[in-house]
């Protein structure tokens, strides 16, 4: 039934229900002359018209004195962007960080959007958060990532997504480098006296994994008699097979011997290398030998660790290596991300068909 007037208290309705009950709700505008609604209880609670009508003077005091009467039923009600960032986290990795995930979380979206109702983020939002990275002349494909790690939380959440409806910027930053063998042989030249970082260029150059594939191997993933080894696909959250050659083979089999089963092979420990420090050691090399001179945002052709993983693919490629083979090897889901190497392979085609017809 609908509410019904009371004849004697302003913004005070009755709603007869259907077993013979009534029900007191009241009406009044706040702060913002925004109409809100409030049920006070029912008749068999004890609620009457007067007591009603008391409750509601008492709400208009507490505005009247800036306070906002329900600002605990609201609380309860918001839902904020960090809650549903964290179970994003939780629902994909399974409560295992992944490092650049959950840092360009922490770095670029907490800080603004955390502590915000889910609610309250809107459009404008995400666009002045991207004209706001523009600025910083972060790279095309760094902020088309945050953008859409924001869309996936909110989506996760089936929330309202703001994200929709924002245009990805151009990437132009496709990495074109890898070493040569001879600068490959450089390379190890100058990390010789390193041993773990000898042994992650290694295991890089033999499997082409990522930096945290490789430092997610432990001897337990090592079959050293027909040697293959399991690799974590971090960025994927899937396993699959990599092969090591005879010089790692060699270099592996004394390392295993003093191992335990989850010992780390980059490290030697029961816990993961960090790969931060790691990225560090390296960069100071790769700057040293082959980016002087570099702009420090020349993706295309600065290396870096990831240079290590193009340099397996590309001496693949090079040396005859199909690319339904590289794409197994690398892991790719899609062959269309393996193509790019194509264009190394030493037989393009041109003389088959130059001589197909004499």
């Amino acid at each position: 039934m609908a509410r019904l007037k009371s004849k004697k208290y302003t913004g005070l309705y009755l709603n007869h229900l259907d077993d013979g009950d009534v029900s007191y709700s009241i009406n009044y505008k706040d702060d913002n002359r925004k109409k809100v609604w409030y049920t006070v209880g029912k008749k068999s609670q004890g609620i009457t018209e007067p007591f009603a009508n008391n409750k509601r003077n008492e709400l208009l005091n507490q505005i009247r004195l800036g306070i906002d009467p329900l600002a605990h039923k609201k609380q309860k009600q918001i839902v904020t962007f960090d809650s549903i960032a964290m179970k994003y986290f939780d629902d994909k990795y399974l409560n295992k960080t992944n490092n650049q995930q959950m840092g360009r979380y922490n770095l670029h979206m907490k800080p603004i959007f955390g502590n915000k109702s889910i609610n309250d983020i809107k459009h404008e939002d995400i666009d002045k958060l991207r004209r706001s990275l523009i600025k910083a002349q972060k790279a095309a494909k760094t902020i088309n990532g945050i953008i859409q790690l924001l869309s996936v939380i909110f989506n996760n959440a089936k929330a309202t997504n703001p994200c929709k409806d924002i245009k990805k910027l151009k990437e132009d930053d496709r990495r074109e480098r890898y070493l040569t063998k001879d600068e490959v042989s450089l390379l190890f030249e100058n990390i010789q006296d390193n041993p773990q970082m000898s042994l992650f260029a290694h295991l890089a150059l033999n499997t082409g994994g990522r930096l945290e594939t490789i430092l997610h191997i432990q001897k337990k993933d090592i079959n050293i008699s027909n040697s293959s080894l399991v690799l974590h696909d971090l960025k994927s959250s899937s396993t699959y097979t990599g092969f090591i050659g005879e010089n790692l083979k060699a270099i592996l089999s004394p390392i295993l011997r003093e191992m335990q089963p989850n010992d780390y092979i980059v490290g030697g420990k029961d816990t993961k290398a960090a790969s931060r420090t790691v990225r560090r050691h390296f960069k100071e090399i790769f700057d040293r030998l082959f980016n002087e001179g570099l702009d420090s945002k020349d993706a295309k052709n600065r290396v870096v660790i990831h240079t290590l993983r193009h340099t397996f693919a590309s001496q693949l490629a090079i040396n005859g290596t199909s690319l339904f083979i590289i794409q197994k090897l690398l892991n790719h889901k899609d062959i269309t991300h393996t193509q790019r190497y194509a264009k190394l392979a030493p037989d393009s085609g041109q003389e088959a068909v130059r001589n197909l017809f004499g």
